[in-house]
Protein backbone atom coordinates (compact mmCIF):
# COMPACT_ATOMS: atom_id res chain seq x y z
CA UNK A 1 0.00 0.00 0.00
CA UNK A 2 1.70 3.21 -1.16
CA UNK A 3 0.93 6.61 0.60
CA UNK A 4 -1.78 8.01 -1.64
CA UNK A 5 -3.81 4.92 -0.80
CA UNK A 6 -3.35 5.16 3.05
CA UNK A 7 -4.24 9.32 2.87
CA UNK A 8 -7.44 7.77 0.80
CA UNK A 9 -8.19 5.70 3.70
CA UNK A 10 -7.34 7.80 6.47
CA UNK A 11 -9.75 10.10 5.39
CA UNK A 12 -12.56 7.19 4.13
CA UNK A 13 -11.71 5.92 8.04
CA UNK A 14 -12.56 8.98 9.40
CA UNK A 15 -15.67 9.29 7.53
CA UNK A 16 -16.78 5.31 8.09
CA UNK A 17 -16.07 7.13 12.14
CA UNK A 18 -18.66 9.77 11.59
CA UNK A 19 -20.95 7.95 10.33
CA UNK A 20 -20.81 5.06 13.25
CA UNK A 21 -21.32 8.33 15.37
CA UNK A 22 -24.63 9.81 13.73
CA UNK A 23 -25.92 5.61 13.92
CA UNK A 24 -25.27 6.00 17.92
CA UNK A 25 -27.19 9.53 17.49
CA UNK A 26 -30.31 7.58 15.45
CA UNK A 27 -30.25 4.89 17.50
CA UNK A 28 -30.24 6.16 21.10
CA UNK A 29 -33.38 8.23 19.80
CA UNK A 30 -31.78 11.79 19.59
CA UNK A 31 -33.02 14.25 17.14
CA UNK A 32 -29.86 14.99 15.01
CA UNK A 33 -30.20 18.89 15.64
CA UNK A 34 -30.39 18.41 19.74
CA UNK A 35 -27.67 16.74 20.07
CA UNK A 36 -24.28 17.46 22.27
CA UNK A 37 -21.25 18.04 20.78
CA UNK A 38 -19.51 16.00 23.37
CA UNK A 39 -21.54 13.05 23.36
CA UNK A 40 -21.98 13.75 26.94
CA UNK A 41 -26.05 12.73 26.17
CA UNK A 42 -24.69 9.56 24.73
CA UNK A 43 -24.22 5.89 26.45
CA UNK A 44 -20.90 5.51 27.22
CA UNK A 45 -20.27 3.75 23.87
CA UNK A 46 -21.58 6.75 22.39
CA UNK A 47 -19.37 9.35 24.08
CA UNK A 48 -16.43 6.46 23.05
CA UNK A 49 -17.39 6.97 19.63
CA UNK A 50 -17.59 10.70 19.89
CA UNK A 51 -14.04 10.57 21.29
CA UNK A 52 -12.45 8.26 18.30
CA UNK A 53 -14.22 10.40 16.21
CA UNK A 54 -12.45 13.54 17.35
CA UNK A 55 -9.28 11.76 18.30
CA UNK A 56 -9.07 10.43 13.77
CA UNK A 57 -10.00 14.22 12.95
CA UNK A 58 -7.39 15.43 15.28
CA UNK A 59 -4.77 13.53 13.95
CA UNK A 60 -6.08 13.59 10.00
CA UNK A 61 -4.25 16.90 9.05
CA UNK A 62 -0.90 16.07 10.71
CA UNK A 63 -0.88 12.72 8.83
CA UNK A 64 -2.41 13.96 5.52
CA UNK A 65 0.15 17.27 5.52
CA UNK A 66 3.07 15.10 6.02
CA UNK A 67 1.99 12.78 3.64
CA UNK A 68 0.55 14.64 0.74
CA UNK A 69 4.34 16.70 1.10
CA UNK A 70 6.35 13.61 0.41
CA UNK A 71 4.06 12.98 -2.61
CA UNK A 72 4.28 16.22 -3.78
CA UNK A 73 7.96 16.86 -3.43
CA UNK A 74 7.85 13.09 -5.26
CA UNK A 75 9.92 12.04 -1.80
CA UNK A 76 7.73 9.13 -1.48
CA UNK A 77 9.96 6.38 -0.85
CA UNK A 78 9.93 8.44 2.68
CA UNK A 79 6.29 7.21 3.44
CA UNK A 80 5.96 4.49 1.53
CA UNK A 81 7.80 1.70 3.39
CA UNK A 82 5.32 2.55 6.66
CA UNK A 83 2.64 4.35 5.48
CA UNK A 84 0.39 1.17 6.08
CA UNK A 85 1.60 0.79 9.40
CA UNK A 86 0.55 4.41 10.23
CA UNK A 87 -2.36 2.86 9.02
CA UNK A 88 -3.14 -0.12 10.96
CA UNK A 89 -2.22 2.03 14.23
CA UNK A 90 -4.82 4.50 13.11
CA UNK A 91 -7.78 2.26 12.98
CA UNK A 92 -6.26 -0.22 15.58
CA UNK A 93 -6.12 3.10 17.95
CA UNK A 94 -10.00 3.71 16.80
CA UNK A 95 -11.15 0.55 17.04
CA UNK A 96 -9.43 -0.16 20.68
CA UNK A 97 -11.12 3.23 21.80
CA UNK A 98 -14.54 2.01 20.84
CA UNK A 99 -14.18 -0.92 22.80
CA UNK A 100 -13.01 -0.38 26.15
CA UNK A 101 -11.49 2.23 28.79
CA UNK A 102 -9.56 -0.13 31.02
CA UNK A 103 -6.61 0.61 31.81
CA UNK A 104 -4.65 -1.74 29.69
CA UNK A 105 -6.69 -0.62 26.61
CA UNK A 106 -6.15 2.79 27.27
CA UNK A 107 -2.37 1.79 27.24
CA UNK A 108 -3.06 -0.12 23.95
CA UNK A 109 -4.30 3.09 22.40
CA UNK A 110 -1.43 5.15 23.79
CA UNK A 111 0.98 2.96 22.31
CA UNK A 112 -0.67 3.07 18.70
CA UNK A 113 -1.26 6.85 19.33
CA UNK A 114 2.67 7.18 19.87
CA UNK A 115 3.73 5.21 16.88
CA UNK A 116 1.72 7.76 14.65
CA UNK A 117 3.61 10.46 16.37
CA UNK A 118 6.85 8.77 16.03
CA UNK A 119 6.58 7.94 12.13
CA UNK A 120 5.24 11.22 11.83
CA UNK A 121 8.33 12.90 12.90
CA UNK A 122 10.33 10.65 11.40
CA UNK A 123 9.13 10.90 8.27
CA UNK A 124 9.04 14.82 8.42
CA UNK A 125 12.68 14.81 9.73
CA UNK A 126 13.44 13.03 6.63
CA UNK A 127 11.48 14.49 4.20
CA UNK A 128 13.30 18.00 5.79
CA UNK A 129 16.62 16.82 6.08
Amino acid sequence: MDTIQVVVYLVLWAIACSFLLVGVRVTAGKELNTFRHDGSDLSTFGLRATRALGNNLEILALAVGIMLVAVVTEKTAVTDGLAAVYLYCRVGQTIVHLISTSVPMVLLRATLFSVQLILLVYWGLKLIG
